[in-house]
């Protein structure tokens, strides 16, 4: 098997996929949980802010998905045509919040009557909830293993993804965004508004953290062999050791009213908490809890090494292209928000 710097091809691309979602997360997380938060804005000015503050970046945040996607369909096909059909109807859902998404933006503003804007103010706010925790209860059937014969068919049913675990998964991943997203729109307003979001943050914080302890416990307990690295290679508890300091501060920044920092640790902690989920994977990607034999490994799933590599080429060039894009999209429309004529949302 071809290797580079010392790392086979499948490993690499096990890496770079989870770099595009970790930065989906990061990106769109606090799009989503801005949305999540909108109905908590009675006024439409502050909705029109809130809108405003999200609306240059939404789309291109959501370009890393797409990658992402397109990553793990090229790289790892048995992978993607198993989770898809496995998870068919979330996707579906997903994909039909995602749109209503898009669509609640892009026509709020396009007329003038009040039923009009509460209508897509309900749209824009179910979606954004609906997609967050869509991602969450796929993480958590991910986690814990999903019902897969030796022959990688899915031997379950529906009521199977609504289980516990993966409705605690859920909802730790909805008040994660929703922190993250009251965070970035505190950093984008001022006044009444900016008031407003900080007691949302500091409540917001709370609600994730009582999440974060309880998911960690119930991980610990049910999920065990998401922690069997750590017994192999001790060194790695530095990871989720540095996941709860980093939780801590995201509190002592909002105590102290450090809300760019608390964003930064936010995203910090989003791209920890999957490189633990995926440290608790490697070398599988998906996993079975019906038959050992039913795990997919990145070998067992990858290309041939001659398309990986070719298109690690190509992800090389396009991924900091992206990162580009994403840089200069913010750095164009930092600041805070000021409502002028003709703005658009």
């Amino acid at each position: 098997m071809d290797t580079i710097l010392g790392i086979d091809l499948p490993t690499w691309w096990f890496l770079l996929i989870g770099a595009l979602i970790s930065g989906y997360g990061i990106l769109d997380g606090f799009d989503l949980g801005a949305g999540a938060l909108h109905l908590f804005f009675r006024k439409e000015q502050s909705r029109r802010i809130a809108l405003n503050a999200i609306g240059p970046v939404w789309d291109g945040n959501e370009v890393w998905l797409v990658i992402g996607a397109g990553s793990l369909f090229a790289a790892f096909p048995l992978v993607y045509g198993t989770i898809l059909s496995v998870f068919y109807l979330p996707f579906m859902l997903f994909l039909l919040a995602i749109l209503f998404r898009a669509i609640s933006i892009e026509f709020r503003s396009k007329e003038e009557m009040l039923w009009w804007r509460r209508l897509w103010d309900v749209s824009y706010s179910v979606s954004s909830i609906t997609i967050s925790l869509l991602l969450g209860l796929i993480l958590g059937n991910l986690i814990q293993g999903i019902p897969l014969n030796a022959n990688h068919e899915f031997m379950g049913h529906l009521s199977d993804f609504f289980n516990p675990y993966a409705i605690l998964i859920a909802v730790t991943v909805l008040a994660l965004f929703m922190m993250h997203g009251a965070m970035y729109l505190i950093m984008k307003t001022e006044s009444r508004l900016y008031a407003k979001l900080t007691i949302i943050a500091n409540n917001t914080s709370k609600f994730f953290i009582l999440c974060f302890v309880t998911t960690s416990l119930a991980t610990l307990i049910y999920v065990p062999h998401m922690t069997a690295i750590f017994k192999t290679y001790p060194a790695l508890f530095v990871l989720p050791a540095a996941a709860v300091l980093i939780v801590l501060n995201i509190r002592r920044s909002i105590e102290k009213r450090q809300y760019q920092r608390g964003f930064i640790s936010s995203a910090v902690t989003t791209a920890l908490l999957l490189i633990l989920f995926a440290m608790g994977l490697y070398p599988n990607l998906v996993l079975s809890n019906l038959d050992p034999h039913g795990h997919i490994s990145i070998y067992e799933a990858a290309s041939s090494d001659g398309s990986l590599r070719t298109m690690l080429l190509f992800a090389a060039i396009g991924m900091p292209l992206v990162a580009t894009y994403t840089v200069f999209m913010f750095w164009t429309f930092r600041g805070k928000v000021k409502l002028e004529e003709g703005t658009s949302y």
